[in-house]
């Protein structure tokens, strides 16, 4: 049986790829990281212009008012009855978080008032209503 003797140069040509997975893991670790999370109703609403209307940037949590008054909350219809206790574990999770109403235009008074009063009882801190600035 012959010995076969490697040569240095072939054993240099190998590439170790480890330094590459480590420096691909810790980039995805930061891009999710980094990630903002953006918190939807799960309805799109024709929401009414506002003049005074300002843009609120702090993560809220969302209700949505259909004008055929469905509400949804975290992409699924809920009963008018159940914001409350919705609000309430959400607030349990985030307790600095604010109440934003996003209600249709052509949404009933009565409901948008029920949405945010059942707010105001679960403990909301701050409770408001999503317009779009006016032209």
């Amino acid at each position: 049986m012959r010995n076969r003797h490697v040569s240095s140069d072939q054993e240099d040509a190998e590439l170790n790829m480890t330094p590459m997975i480590d420096i691909v893991f810790i980039m995805l670790i930061f891009f999710i990281v980094t990630t903002s999370f953006v918190k939807e109703t799960g309805i799109e609403v024709s929401r009414p212009s506002a003049d005074t209307a300002e843009r609120k940037e702090k993560g809220s949590i969302l209700v949505g008012v259909r004008a055929d008054g469905e509400v949804w909350m975290d992409n699924r219809q809920i009963e008018k009855d159940a914001i409350r206790a919705n609000v309430e574990r959400m607030l349990a999770e985030n307790p600095e978080a604010s109440v934003v109403v996003v209600a249709d235009e052509n949404a009933s008074s009565g409901i948008l008032v029920q949405a945010i009063d059942q707010a105001r009882q679960a403990g909301a801190s701050g409770v408001s209503v999503a317009a779009r600035q006016g032209e």
